[in-house]
């Protein structure tokens, strides 16, 4: 039996696909200690670990952006992107380290296993070599001579005129979009008596894990020759159907003929600007059923042809779903891609302009290049998925893939090797 400890940014997107590992690995006999946001306790818990607060570091779970941090709003592209990797990010990693470092004095634990972004963790595997096994909640964050930076949404190129675009991108990011950010990068290192990194990508703001866990399969994410070495594709990490779900009072009107379009705006950028609204109003004339997940949001005298529900379990909605619509948010683009759904995606903030990317690349579905389409341009891009078999034969691809990569099982298999020293 292995002690593992577990370490998550205070946020439904980072916590969420770690659940299902951490379940598979307490069913197999595990000692697991979970340190997170006290609004996620009941998460933890349920899934077989013991949960630990945050107490130096700030605890910004249950809150959404605007709550947490005021000072992004209004934010959009790059500039978001940058002062989003700082402050959700860089800024919490030291306090999130300090904490982690007493955890450790009284549960030595075999292997630290933490999302991406949980940058504390990086650094507390950095500083006292504990084994790092990082969970991947996006797309692959770190550099590559074969692709442009995260952020921009560019697609990759391994040609010699391609491989120099990423160059002189790279050098453009670093030392002038994100000039500011990475000196703060090396600041806040400087202040635990490390190193700058080099090169600078959001992967590497710490030392490089033993494992790193990829919740996608390679159809999906950008082919690299020089992909780092300890990556592995293990699939989407979706949580598994529960038996205490009760459906709304329309479930039955999934089963007729008529083609479901589900459309959701996501858990956490739900102050970005809305799909809901041009969704429904540009589909209001279609001949499709229309489910609209809303948050916490509610449309007001909706057309005919619209269901709504302030959320609906992905595992229940999504085997009855035809084109799903969304933000770009990556835990529900992969939730689609596992059921063999084609995708329509307008995002802005965070990565999520690169997963819009990465749909269009895998031919799985259509990237609107904004979070504002009009209704009439989410009408085309419905009628064009529809209607055009290319985008559902690429995500059933995709599907296949995802059923053979393992999921929570194989991720729960790699980091068992971690903890017994025998990472691959």
């Amino acid at each position: 039996m292995a002690r593992i400890l577990v370490a998550t940014t205070p946020s439904d997107g980072h916590v969420n696909p770690v659940l299902p590992i951490v379940g598979e690995l307490s069913r197999r006999g595990h000692e697991i200690r979970w340190y997170t946001g006290a609004h996620f306790r009941r998460k933890v818990e349920g899934a077989g670990a013991e949960y630990l607060p945050m107490r130096e570091a700030y605890d910004f779970g249950g809150k959404n952006r605007h709550q947490a941090f005021p000072h992004l709003d209004g934010l959009r592209g790059v500039t978001m992107f940058r002062e989003v990797i700082d402050a959700v990010f860089v800024q919490t990693a030291p306090a999130q380290h300090r904490d982690l470092v007493r955890i450790l004095a009284d549960f030595p634990a075999d292997v630290l296993m933490a999302d991406e972004m949980c940058f504390g963790a990086g650094l507390t595997h950095e500083i006292t070599g504990c084994r790092h096994a990082m969970v991947a909640t996006s797309i692959y964050m770190f550099g590559s001579r074969d692709t442009a930076p995260v952020g921009l949404g560019l697609r990759p190129s391994a040609s010699p005129a391609g491989r120099l675009r990423n160059r002189l991108l790279a050098f453009g990011v670093e030392h002038f979009v994100l000039r500011g950010l990475w000196r703060r990068v090396d600041g806040m290192r400087a202040g635990l008596g490390l190193r700058p990194r080099v090169p600078h990508a959001p992967g590497n703001v710490a030392a490089q894990p033993d494992v790193y866990l990829l919740g996608t399969v390679p159809s999906f994410e950008y082919p690299r020759s020089d992909l780092f070495r300890a990556t592995h594709f293990v699939g989407p990490l979706a949580p598994a159907r529960t038996s205490d779900f009760t459906p709304p009072p329309w479930w039955d009107e999934l089963r007729t003929d008529r083609p479901v379009v589900h459309v959701t705006q996501g858990t956490v950028s739900n102050d970005e600007p809305s799909l809901l609204e041009p969704t429904v109003r540009g589909l209001a004339d279609e001949d499709v059923l229309v489910v609209a997940t809303t948050g916490e949001t509610e449309l007001a005298s909706p057309p005919a042809n619209v269901r709504q529900a302030a959320f609906v379990p992905h595992a229940e909605l999504l085997p009855h779903v035809d084109v799903m619509i969304t933000n770009g948010g990556y835990g529900g683009v992969q939730a689609a891609l596992a059921h063999g759904i084609p995708l329509v995606v307008g995002g802005e903030t965070e990565e999520k302009p690169e997963v819009a990317a990465h749909v269009a690349w895998s031919g799985a579905g259509i990237d609107l290049r904004t979070a504002t389409p009009s209704p009439a341009r989410l009408r085309a891009a419905v009628r064009e998925v529809l209607r055009d078999p290319s985008y559902r034969t690429h995500a059933r691809r995709i599907q296949a893939e995802c059923a053979e990569a393992g999921g929570p099982r194989r991720a729960a298999e790699l980091v068992e090797e971690v903890a017994q020293g025998n990472p691959r």
